[in-house]
């Protein structure tokens, strides 16, 4: 035989509660510290990866460039 306690019911009640309280304060919390790292990351300037990839390709280029100025220039110093 059960019986039902309101002691146990409304301690039951009370920790429901506080299990939706602390969620919700963490829901709050999560989401306070995601605008704070967006906020953080804007202000620190930093290059998109397009930006990034566009950069490295000229990089790129302009070391295929310089190697074969390079191999010109040795080509007519030999000739000289």
């Amino acid at each position: 035989m059960q019986t039902q306690s309101p002691v146990f019911d409304q301690l039951a009640k009370l920790m429901t509660e506080a299990a939706g309280a602390a969620d919700g304060v963490r829901r709050e919390a999560e989401t306070v510290m995601k605008s704070q790292l967006q906020r953080l990351i804007a202000d620190m300037d930093f290059v998109t990866r397009e930006e990034f990839e566009a950069v490295k390709d000229m990089a790129r280029a302009a070391r295929e460039e310089n190697e074969s100025l390079k191999a010109r220039i040795a080509a007519l110093e030999g000739e000289a």
